[in-house]
């Protein structure tokens, strides 16, 4: 409880960040990427697109997994605005969707690139009743099915 407390307060834990700590601080020391590859879900906007800046400025090469390509190109662009060396790779996926979570595994699998840290950013909610292509309440497909598969997807 007292551990909690001094979360929500901002105060600093053991890392030396708190809940007020920022990802610019939280990188800071990390100047060098050393070739890592970040694959990052829901990065088009909120705190994944924040992410998926911070890592392309510290020079981590990011893929941007995205529903929207629309929003991924503007947030690619906004990054390359700060950062016009960051390599960013753009991929569509829809996480409600099983045959797109396979689609979006093949494509990076082809890639040929480390995956070096998963963010899996990425998730839905309704006040309504939606089901996926597939039939699966959209919320449970999306949030946990599509990240499982996603994540576990090995061909």
């Amino acid at each position: 409880m007292k551990e909690t407390i001094r979360y929500l307060a901002g105060i600093a834990g053991p890392s030396g960040f708190g809940s007020n700590s920022t990802a610019e601080q939280v990188t800071q020391q990390y100047s060098s990427s050393n070739n890592l590859t970040a694959l990052i879900t829901g990065a088009t906007s909120g705190i994944g697109g924040e992410t998926a800046r911070v890592l392309a400025k510290r020079g981590v090469r990011v893929v941007v997994g995205a529903r929207d390509m629309k929003k991924a190109i503007k947030v690619r662009e906004k990054i390359k605005e700060e950062s016009p060396y960051a390599e960013i790779i753009l991929l569509e996926i829809d996480l409600s969707s099983l045959a797109s979570v396979q689609r979006f595994c093949s494509e990076f699998l082809s890639l040929e690139l480390p995956l070096n840290i998963l963010i899996n950013n990425a998730g839905v909610y309704s006040h309504n009743l939606e089901v996926s292509e597939e039939k699966i309440e959209k919320t449970f497909a999306t949030n946990y099915l599509g990240n499982w598969k996603a994540t576990n997807n090995h061909s």
